[in-house]
Parts: C-alpha cells; structure tokens; sequence
C-alpha cells in the first residue's frame, strides 16, 4: 500500500482583490493538480469593501478543497495569515499574497525543498517586478537592517510565498506586521531554513495595498523581536543591567550629597538625596521585574525556545 500523500494548506490573505480571486483560485488549482498532492486552499477575506469575499465564496461553493474566513473589518495581513493559520489542516503550510504577483506554478518546487528535510522555505523575487522608489528601494533597506541585526541571511523578508511545516509555524505568536519576520523568527530559534528563487509578475488588478509607512512598522517590530530574543533566555540578565547601572548611580548621588553635608556643615541641598532616592528606586523596580519575568519565563510560555535539540534531527 502506497503512502498518504502529505497534506497541503494554502493561506490566502486577500483585500480588495475581486478581479484577481477567480483566476487566482483557477492558477492555484492548476498547480496542485499538476504537482499531484493533496491541499485545501484557505482564502482570508480581510474586511474587503468590494466583492472579493462574494467571489471567494463562489469558488468555494464550487469546489470544497476552498474555504472562506472572512474578518469584520481589515486587521491586516498578520492578522489574516493568523486566522487562517488557525484552521490549516495541512502538513505544510504555504503562503502567498492574493493579487496574482506570486505564482503557484512556484508552490511545488517549495514542497519538493520541504521534502529534503527543511523546516520553511523562503520565497526570493530575484527579478521582482515593482516600482524602485516605492517598493524595491524600502524593501532593500529593511532587508538590510533584519540581517544587520539579526545575523541573519534571508534574502528577502517581504515574499509572501513561503511553505512551512505545520508543527513549526503555530509555535509563533504573530502581532503586528510580525508576519514580515516569520522566517528571521525561526531561523533564529533553530529552524532550518531554505531559499529559492521564484517568479514574481506585475500586478494587474487594482492598487498596492503597500507603502512607505510599512517600512517603519517593519523598523519598529524589528526592535522588539531584537529585545525578546536577546533577553528572552534569561529577562533577569537584560532588566538586572540596568537595574544595577541605576543602583550604582543612587549610590554616587548619595555619597556626593552625603559628603557636601561633611563639607558645608549642614547647608545641603535636597536635590542629590532626591535624585539619589529617584534612583535607587527605579533600580529596585528593574531587579524585581527582571526577577518576575525570569519565573514566567521559567514556568510559562515556550514558544520562543528553541523547538529542536539537534540540528539535524528529524
């Protein structure tokens, strides 16, 4: 008896893309049909105003390997890839943006990659096709500063087409433009991570969702994900710096205070026992925080961890 053929979910945030739903799911399941495996194909409606939810939902009413989420109101595309995340059902999980730019043609190539042992693989638009001052220029640059900072090597943080293994992708809370940083995320907490170039066309519905002030967003997630996964192993190390930077400080104000009593004979000002006070509080309170998310982390959430003992083990 042959083996089950693995189980493949396809995420689909969609926003105002009511032209592009219907040959959108017809590419889709073209490619599967050819790669010969099974799927299911989630489309997200993320509090669409055209008719992309109605349109989604007629694909759906004719085949049942779609299924349609729709959100009250647009949260996102995290928020999408959230919802949709939550109902996969797939062994693999792949993601892909709804206005017909990635090719599911790709999709197939990525599972054969999964297949050789990784645990995501990265979508790269070597040739991509969007306006240099708009989407290309920012883009480079938040690449940049995610491999400055994280050590990383992830070529393009921003392709939406990506395949992960199901048990490895819920793990992650996802917040924000977080959705972005998924495979700097995993890469970082022992995940193993392929690349492949991929197609990418220009768009022919409708307008770019994507602007300047993603680029920020992305800028300001990147700090947090830096500070979580710096002190995320012991939060007592991080807070307790600075707890003891600002208790050395107290110290010297009141030491200086204490010794201008010496000096001036009783005239002294209150500025250095209220500065020096100010002070030594602060750093009682960053020890204590430092101490309470060391127990949280010890006995809490474990999502941030690293989910594997060895590298290579299956």
């Amino acid at each position: 008896m042959s083996e089950p053929k693995t189980y493949i979910s396809i995420v689909i945030p969609l926003h105002d893309e009511e032209d592009s739903v219907a040959p959108l799911c017809r590419a889709v399941t073209a490619a599967m049909e050819s790669a010969d495996v099974r799927f299911e194909t989630i489309l997200v409606d993320d509090g669409s105003r055209d008719q992309t939810f109605a349109r989604a939902s007629d694909v759906a009413s004719q085949d049942t390997r779609f299924r349609v989420v729709k959100l009250n109101r647009n949260f996102g595309q995290t928020a999408a890839l959230k919802a949709g995340f939550e109902i996969a059902a797939g062994d693999i999980i792949v993601t892909m943006d709804g206005d017909l730019q990635n090719d599911p043609e790709d999709i197939p190539m990525m599972l054969q990659k999964i297949s050789e042992g990784f645990d995501m693989v990265v979508g790269w638009r070597k040739n991509r096709q969007d306006s240099w001052a708009l989407r290309k220029i920012p883009s480079r640059i938040a690449n940049w500063l995610v491999r400055k900072s994280t050590g990383t090597t992830i070529t393009d943080n921003g392709c939406a087409l990506r395949a992960y293994r199901s048990e490895v992708i819920k793990r992650y809370p996802l917040y924000s433009e977080m959705h972005r940083l998924l495979p700097t995320i995993l890469a970082m907490t022992g995940a193993r991570m392929a690349e492949l170039p991929v197609r990418h066309h220009p768009r022919q519905y409708g307008r770019s969702k994507y602007g300047l002030a993603r680029t920020y967003k992305v800028i300001l997630d990147l700090v947090a994900l830096r500070m979580i996964l710096t002190f995320h192993r012991s939060p007592l190390f991080g807070f307790g710096i600075s707890g003891t930077v600002l208790g050395l400080l107290s110290m010297g104000v009141l030491i200086t205070g204490f010794l201008q009593l010496l000096t001036n004979q009783g005239d002294v000002s209150l500025i250095y026992p209220g500065i020096g006070i100010l002070l030594g509080s602060l750093s009682v309170s960053l020890l204590t925080m430092g101490i309470l998310c060391d127990m949280i982390y010890v006995t809490g959430d474990t999502k941030m961890r690293p989910f594997r003992n060895s590298p290579l083990d299956a």
